[in-house]
Protein backbone atom coordinates (compact mmCIF):
# COMPACT_ATOMS: atom_id res chain seq x y z
CA UNK A 1 0.00 0.00 0.00
CA UNK A 2 1.60 3.49 -0.97
CA UNK A 3 -0.42 6.69 0.67
CA UNK A 4 1.20 10.07 -0.17
CA UNK A 5 1.82 11.56 3.57
CA UNK A 6 1.31 15.39 4.60
CA UNK A 7 2.14 15.62 8.12
CA UNK A 8 -0.44 13.77 10.02
CA UNK A 9 -2.71 13.52 6.57
CA UNK A 10 -3.02 10.84 3.68
CA UNK A 11 -4.17 12.69 0.55
CA UNK A 12 -6.40 9.55 -0.97
CA UNK A 13 -7.20 9.62 -5.19
CA UNK A 14 -11.07 8.44 -5.66
CA UNK A 15 -11.51 7.85 -9.00
CA UNK A 16 -15.21 6.69 -10.30
CA UNK A 17 -15.85 5.05 -13.93
CA UNK A 18 -18.33 3.72 -15.75
CA UNK A 19 -16.40 2.41 -18.50
CA UNK A 20 -19.23 0.56 -20.64
CA UNK A 21 -17.54 -2.78 -20.48
CA UNK A 22 -14.72 -1.49 -21.61
CA UNK A 23 -16.02 -0.07 -24.98
CA UNK A 24 -14.53 3.14 -25.95
CA UNK A 25 -15.72 6.29 -27.61
CA UNK A 26 -13.76 4.38 -30.57
CA UNK A 27 -15.68 1.57 -30.59
CA UNK A 28 -13.13 -0.73 -29.57
CA UNK A 29 -13.04 -3.05 -26.12
CA UNK A 30 -9.41 -2.28 -23.86
CA UNK A 31 -9.72 -3.09 -20.43
CA UNK A 32 -5.40 -2.24 -19.89
CA UNK A 33 -7.16 1.45 -21.65
CA UNK A 34 -9.19 1.97 -18.73
CA UNK A 35 -6.75 0.37 -16.18
CA UNK A 36 -4.24 2.51 -17.60
CA UNK A 37 -6.47 5.58 -16.91
CA UNK A 38 -7.53 4.83 -13.46
CA UNK A 39 -4.51 3.09 -11.62
CA UNK A 40 -2.85 6.57 -10.06
CA UNK A 41 -5.99 6.09 -7.80
CA UNK A 42 -5.58 4.62 -4.57
CA UNK A 43 -9.45 3.97 -4.57
CA UNK A 44 -11.65 3.07 -7.94
CA UNK A 45 -15.35 2.48 -8.15
CA UNK A 46 -16.12 1.30 -11.44
CA UNK A 47 -19.74 0.34 -12.86
CA UNK A 48 -20.41 -1.68 -16.04
CA UNK A 49 -17.78 -4.20 -15.75
CA UNK A 50 -19.45 -7.71 -17.13
CA UNK A 51 -18.12 -10.82 -16.93
CA UNK A 52 -18.58 -13.48 -19.89
CA UNK A 53 -21.18 -11.78 -22.08
CA UNK A 54 -21.02 -12.53 -25.74
CA UNK A 55 -20.81 -8.55 -26.72
CA UNK A 56 -17.26 -8.30 -24.41
CA UNK A 57 -16.09 -11.65 -26.18
CA UNK A 58 -16.86 -13.97 -23.01
CA UNK A 59 -14.07 -12.48 -21.07
CA UNK A 60 -14.43 -12.27 -16.97
CA UNK A 61 -13.47 -8.65 -17.13
CA UNK A 62 -13.34 -8.67 -12.89
CA UNK A 63 -10.49 -11.06 -13.49
CA UNK A 64 -8.80 -9.20 -16.33
CA UNK A 65 -9.11 -5.99 -14.53
CA UNK A 66 -7.75 -7.26 -11.31
CA UNK A 67 -4.79 -8.45 -13.36
CA UNK A 68 -3.88 -4.89 -14.65
CA UNK A 69 -4.93 -3.70 -11.54
CA UNK A 70 -2.32 -6.04 -9.38
CA UNK A 71 -1.55 -3.24 -7.03
CA UNK A 72 -5.15 -2.92 -5.47
CA UNK A 73 -7.52 -4.72 -3.53
CA UNK A 74 -11.03 -5.44 -4.66
CA UNK A 75 -14.12 -7.01 -4.46
CA UNK A 76 -17.18 -7.06 -7.18
CA UNK A 77 -21.30 -7.24 -6.61
CA UNK A 78 -22.80 -8.08 -9.50
CA UNK A 79 -26.66 -6.66 -10.67
CA UNK A 80 -27.56 -8.84 -12.82
CA UNK A 81 -26.70 -12.82 -12.69
CA UNK A 82 -27.28 -15.34 -15.76
CA UNK A 83 -26.58 -18.91 -16.05
CA UNK A 84 -23.82 -19.38 -18.63
CA UNK A 85 -22.51 -23.08 -17.54
CA UNK A 86 -21.31 -25.04 -20.14
CA UNK A 87 -21.19 -28.79 -21.09
CA UNK A 88 -17.09 -30.24 -21.50
CA UNK A 89 -16.90 -33.20 -23.49
CA UNK A 90 -16.63 -35.91 -20.57
CA UNK A 91 -20.32 -34.61 -19.58
CA UNK A 92 -19.02 -32.25 -16.89
CA UNK A 93 -20.28 -28.99 -16.28
CA UNK A 94 -17.93 -25.77 -17.13
CA UNK A 95 -19.80 -23.44 -14.38
CA UNK A 96 -19.95 -19.46 -15.27
CA UNK A 97 -21.97 -17.07 -14.15
CA UNK A 98 -23.03 -14.24 -16.90
CA UNK A 99 -22.88 -11.36 -14.30
CA UNK A 100 -23.16 -7.16 -15.17
CA UNK A 101 -22.22 -4.89 -11.95
CA UNK A 102 -19.50 -2.72 -10.27
CA UNK A 103 -16.39 -3.10 -9.16
CA UNK A 104 -14.59 -1.72 -5.73
CA UNK A 105 -10.52 -1.72 -6.11
CA UNK A 106 -8.19 0.33 -3.40
CA UNK A 107 -4.71 0.08 -2.61
CA UNK A 108 -5.98 0.01 1.21
CA UNK A 109 -7.54 -3.60 2.61
CA UNK A 110 -11.59 -3.85 1.84
CA UNK A 111 -12.25 -5.33 5.17
CA UNK A 112 -15.67 -6.06 4.64
CA UNK A 113 -18.21 -5.61 1.54
CA UNK A 114 -21.99 -5.93 0.94
CA UNK A 115 -23.27 -5.99 -2.45
CA UNK A 116 -26.81 -4.18 -2.39
CA UNK A 117 -29.29 -4.91 -5.06
CA UNK A 118 -31.86 -1.74 -5.48
CA UNK A 119 -35.35 -1.48 -5.75
CA UNK A 120 -36.51 -2.21 -9.60
CA UNK A 121 -39.30 -2.11 -11.87
CA UNK A 122 -40.23 -4.86 -14.91
CA UNK A 123 -40.22 -3.67 -18.03
CA UNK A 124 -42.28 -4.35 -21.49
CA UNK A 125 -40.87 -1.74 -23.30
CA UNK A 126 -37.67 0.24 -22.24
CA UNK A 127 -34.62 -2.17 -21.08
CA UNK A 128 -34.86 -2.52 -17.28
CA UNK A 129 -31.91 -3.96 -15.30
CA UNK A 130 -31.27 -4.76 -11.65
CA UNK A 131 -28.99 -2.05 -10.49
CA UNK A 132 -26.91 -2.28 -7.43
CA UNK A 133 -24.70 -0.67 -5.00
CA UNK A 134 -21.15 -2.75 -3.91
CA UNK A 135 -19.96 -1.15 -0.68
CA UNK A 136 -16.47 -2.09 0.70
CA UNK A 137 -15.44 -0.56 4.49
CA UNK A 138 -11.84 0.58 3.62
CA UNK A 139 -8.96 0.63 6.02
CA UNK A 140 -6.56 3.82 5.91
CA UNK A 141 -4.91 2.98 8.87
CA UNK A 142 -6.24 3.48 11.75
CA UNK A 143 -9.31 5.34 9.80
CA UNK A 144 -12.45 3.62 8.53
CA UNK A 145 -14.43 4.73 5.59
CA UNK A 146 -17.47 2.85 3.99
CA UNK A 147 -17.14 3.69 -0.10
CA UNK A 148 -19.83 2.59 -2.75
CA UNK A 149 -19.26 1.92 -6.60
CA UNK A 150 -23.58 2.89 -7.73
CA UNK A 151 -25.26 2.31 -10.50
CA UNK A 152 -28.57 3.64 -10.74
CA UNK A 153 -31.25 3.17 -13.12
CA UNK A 154 -31.13 5.29 -15.98
CA UNK A 155 -35.07 3.70 -17.10
CA UNK A 156 -37.10 7.01 -15.34
CA UNK A 157 -37.37 9.03 -12.42
CA UNK A 158 -39.45 7.52 -10.30
CA UNK A 159 -37.27 4.23 -10.22
CA UNK A 160 -34.82 6.51 -9.55
CA UNK A 161 -35.76 7.86 -6.60
CA UNK A 162 -37.32 4.75 -5.06
CA UNK A 163 -33.44 3.37 -5.40
CA UNK A 164 -31.92 6.27 -4.35
CA UNK A 165 -33.91 6.41 -1.26
CA UNK A 166 -33.14 2.42 -0.69
CA UNK A 167 -29.71 3.83 -1.09
CA UNK A 168 -29.57 6.46 1.67
CA UNK A 169 -31.72 4.20 3.80
CA UNK A 170 -28.77 1.86 3.68
CA UNK A 171 -25.94 4.29 3.88
CA UNK A 172 -27.52 6.03 7.05
CA UNK A 173 -28.92 2.58 8.80
CA UNK A 174 -25.11 0.95 8.15
CA UNK A 175 -23.70 1.58 11.93
CA UNK A 176 -27.20 0.23 13.71
CA UNK A 177 -27.18 -2.96 11.19
CA UNK A 178 -22.94 -3.47 12.33
CA UNK A 179 -20.99 -5.21 10.35
CA UNK A 180 -21.06 -9.16 8.55
CA UNK A 181 -20.25 -10.37 11.79
CA UNK A 182 -21.28 -8.83 15.29
CA UNK A 183 -21.34 -9.91 18.72
CA UNK A 184 -18.90 -11.94 20.84
CA UNK A 185 -16.82 -14.08 18.21
CA UNK A 186 -14.91 -15.97 21.02
CA UNK A 187 -16.76 -18.95 21.06
CA UNK A 188 -17.00 -19.16 17.04
CA UNK A 189 -14.23 -20.08 14.44
CA UNK A 190 -15.11 -16.66 12.94
CA UNK A 191 -11.82 -14.30 12.15
CA UNK A 192 -11.10 -13.12 15.77
CA UNK A 193 -7.68 -11.15 14.45
CA UNK A 194 -10.37 -8.41 13.17
CA UNK A 195 -13.07 -6.56 14.52
CA UNK A 196 -15.47 -7.16 12.16
CA UNK A 197 -18.50 -5.60 14.29
CA UNK A 198 -18.21 -2.20 13.71
CA UNK A 199 -19.67 0.14 10.78
CA UNK A 200 -17.71 3.83 10.60
CA UNK A 201 -20.29 5.81 10.06
CA UNK A 202 -18.68 8.23 7.67
CA UNK A 203 -19.02 7.06 4.00
CA UNK A 204 -18.28 7.80 -0.02
CA UNK A 205 -20.75 7.29 -2.81
CA UNK A 206 -19.01 7.31 -5.99
CA UNK A 207 -20.34 6.20 -9.23
CA UNK A 208 -23.03 6.76 -12.34
CA UNK A 209 -26.28 8.32 -10.50
CA UNK A 210 -28.04 8.85 -13.95
CA UNK A 211 -29.46 12.12 -12.83
CA UNK A 212 -28.54 15.79 -13.80
CA UNK A 213 -27.94 18.29 -10.92
CA UNK A 214 -30.93 20.07 -11.57
CA UNK A 215 -33.40 17.14 -10.73
CA UNK A 216 -35.11 16.16 -7.84
CA UNK A 217 -32.98 13.24 -6.91
CA UNK A 218 -30.04 15.70 -6.78
CA UNK A 219 -32.18 17.41 -4.23
CA UNK A 220 -32.63 14.46 -2.59
CA UNK A 221 -28.91 14.26 -1.76
CA UNK A 222 -27.49 17.17 -1.85
CA UNK A 223 -30.20 19.01 0.04
CA UNK A 224 -33.03 21.69 -1.22
CA UNK A 225 -31.91 24.87 -2.31
CA UNK A 226 -32.34 27.92 0.35
CA UNK A 227 -34.23 30.59 -0.16
CA UNK A 228 -30.89 32.63 0.67
CA UNK A 229 -28.44 30.96 -1.75
CA UNK A 230 -26.67 27.46 -1.65
CA UNK A 231 -27.99 23.69 -0.50
CA UNK A 232 -29.39 23.32 2.91
CA UNK A 233 -27.23 20.11 3.75
CA UNK A 234 -27.97 18.57 6.78
CA UNK A 235 -25.06 17.57 9.13
CA UNK A 236 -25.82 13.79 9.33
CA UNK A 237 -26.08 14.01 4.97
CA UNK A 238 -24.03 14.00 2.27
CA UNK A 239 -22.11 17.14 0.42
CA UNK A 240 -20.97 16.86 -3.80
CA UNK A 241 -17.62 17.24 -3.74
CA UNK A 242 -17.58 18.87 -6.97
CA UNK A 243 -19.33 21.65 -5.88
CA UNK A 244 -17.45 21.83 -2.84
CA UNK A 245 -14.83 22.59 -4.52
CA UNK A 246 -16.00 25.76 -6.22
CA UNK A 247 -17.92 24.29 -8.83
CA UNK A 248 -20.96 25.41 -10.50
CA UNK A 249 -23.83 22.43 -9.91
CA UNK A 250 -24.50 22.69 -14.07
CA UNK A 251 -20.81 22.38 -14.57
CA UNK A 252 -18.98 19.80 -15.32
CA UNK A 253 -19.42 16.88 -18.09
CA UNK A 254 -19.07 13.26 -17.90
CA UNK A 255 -21.65 11.13 -20.27
CA UNK A 256 -24.19 12.47 -22.83
CA UNK A 257 -27.66 11.62 -22.53
CA UNK A 258 -30.38 12.16 -25.04
CA UNK A 259 -28.21 14.35 -27.11
CA UNK A 260 -27.14 16.63 -24.24
CA UNK A 261 -23.69 16.83 -22.32
CA UNK A 262 -24.76 16.29 -18.67
CA UNK A 263 -23.08 15.72 -15.15
CA UNK A 264 -24.30 12.22 -13.89
CA UNK A 265 -21.04 10.79 -12.46
CA UNK A 266 -20.76 12.02 -8.53
CA UNK A 267 -18.65 11.67 -5.35
CA UNK A 268 -20.62 11.99 -2.67
CA UNK A 269 -18.99 12.61 0.65
CA UNK A 270 -20.39 12.75 4.40
CA UNK A 271 -20.75 16.11 5.55
CA UNK A 272 -18.25 15.33 8.47
CA UNK A 273 -15.78 14.35 6.06
CA UNK A 274 -16.21 17.54 3.67
CA UNK A 275 -13.43 19.77 5.25
CA UNK A 276 -11.29 17.12 4.17
CA UNK A 277 -12.22 17.47 0.48
CA UNK A 278 -8.86 19.42 -1.64
CA UNK A 279 -9.75 18.88 -5.18
CA UNK A 280 -12.00 17.44 -8.07
CA UNK A 281 -11.11 16.95 -11.56
CA UNK A 282 -13.11 15.04 -14.71
CA UNK A 283 -10.62 13.28 -17.14
CA UNK A 284 -12.43 14.91 -20.49
CA UNK A 285 -9.92 13.59 -22.75
CA UNK A 286 -10.54 10.00 -21.57
CA UNK A 287 -12.06 8.03 -24.36
CA UNK A 288 -12.49 4.22 -23.55
CA UNK A 289 -16.32 4.28 -22.36
CA UNK A 290 -19.21 6.75 -23.09
CA UNK A 291 -18.67 7.96 -19.93
CA UNK A 292 -15.69 10.39 -17.85
CA UNK A 293 -13.65 9.40 -15.13
CA UNK A 294 -14.00 11.59 -11.85
CA UNK A 295 -11.49 12.30 -8.97
CA UNK A 296 -11.81 13.58 -5.76
CA UNK A 297 -8.20 13.97 -3.71
CA UNK A 298 -9.46 13.93 0.38
CA UNK A 299 -7.03 14.28 3.00
CA UNK A 300 -7.81 11.30 5.84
Amino acid sequence: MILFVYGNYCMIKFTTYNIQYGRGMDDRIDLERIADTVRDADVIALQEVERFFPRSEEIDQVAELSKHLSYHHWVYGPGVDINADGEMSDGTVQHRRRQFGNMLLSKSPIITSRNHLLPKYASTGPLSIQRSALEGVISFGKRKIRVFSVHLTHISTVTRMRQLRELLRIDRNAVREGGPIAGDVSVTDFDKEVNLSEMPRESILMGDFNFSPDSDEYTVVAGPVSDYGGRIVNPEGLVDAWTYCGNNEMSGVTAERRGEDVRMDYCFVSYTLSDCIRSCNIDSDAIGSDHKPFSVKIDI
